[in-house]
């Protein structure tokens, strides 16, 4: 069964250095590493500013985790939509359920049914200004076909946003969405989420529940991934790690890893040559939709 590698990193004083987050995203496109996901920690430099950062020198896809918290969804959807033009549709988010501020509703909304609605808010977005309408015609100075390109007037519960984006969607569609199962649930995640990451003692079960949700929401299972995570405190047995894995995989049907090796860049490019060989063949993606397996995102 073929299945792809996410690497978990942190970059700033909990994590790595720029630097050595660098090296690390090099060693990892050649790999076969299918992208890095840029933790939000105490200490650690914004990840959508590190992942634009990395992604200026480095063609490796990057999820950088987003907190509904402190993110109005408009600006949220025009700085990720941003970075995955800029980079060929080679970009996506993790998507942090979190509490209210000054941007949306009710701060004693449960942060799932924030996350629902943000999430929600997002994709109608990325969707609002497909990538068709942009024309670019000189001779007859028509530059978007504005019949394309429409408001999505949203106004829910939390949030109020007119719309649509200012620009067209990337050649993958829209960013990758990626969520996190804990905190949010199978139907929850499933509505919106490209690709969902479960704990080991998640995963049992976790392929039919998804299948169950995606087929709840009018999707085939097709429509996401499911990752497991994988903390790495000590590789010692690369082998029969990725023996375990694998049979992890196959079990329970695991679309792919999420990596998250403890320690400094030695260790980190330890995970990178010894064990992802083992388990993915390099290949070259085109975008992030197709790293994951996924089809190009279209208009709902």
């Amino acid at each position: 069964m073929s299945t792809f590698v996410q690497l978990s990193l942190a970059v700033g004083e909990t994590g790595l250095t720029l630097a050595d987050a660098g090296a690390a995203a090099a060693l990892a496109e050649q790999t076969g590493v299918a992208a890095i996901r840029l933790r939000d920690e105490p200490g650690a430099i914004e990840p959508t500013v590190a992942a634009a950062y990395l992604a200026g020198t480095h063609r490796i896809p990057f999820v950088p985790e987003l907190a509904t918290t402190g993110n109005a969804p408009y600006n949220a959807a025009r700085r990720l939509l941003s970075l995955d033009r800029a980079t060929g549709g080679r970009f996506g988010a993790v998507l942090v359920p979190g509490a209210g501020d000054e941007v949306s509703g009710p701060a004693t909304a449960h942060p799932a049914e924030r996350w629902r609605e943000y999430a929600a808010v997002l994709a109608r977005l990325w969707e609002s200004f497909p990538r068709e309408a942009l024309i670019g015609d000189q001779e007859a100075a028509l530059f978007v076909d504005d019949e394309l390109i429409h408001p999505i007037g949203h106004e829910g519960p939390l949030y109020k946003v007119a719309g649509p984006i200012d620009g067209p969607s990337s050649v993958q569609g829209r960013p990758v969405l990626v969520a996190d199962l804990a905190g949010l649930g199978f139907i929850t995640a499933a509505e919106r989420a490209d690709a969902i990451v479960v704990d080991r003692a998640e995963s049992p079960g976790a392929d039919a529940a998804l299948a169950d949700a995606l087929r709840a929401a009018g999707l085939p299972r097709s429509e996401a991934a499911l990752v497991g995570r994988v903390p790495i405190a000590d590789l010692t047995d690369a082998t029969g790690l990725a023996a375990d894995l694998r049979s992890w995989a196959g079990a329970d049907r695991l679309d792919g890893f999420e990596l998250v090796p403890a320690g400094d860049l030695e260790a980190v490019s330890a995970v990178l040559r010894e064990l992802v060989p083992l388990l993915v063949d390099p290949a070259d993606h085109p975008t992030l939709r197709a790293a994951f397996g996924l089809r190009e995102a279209v208009a709902s």
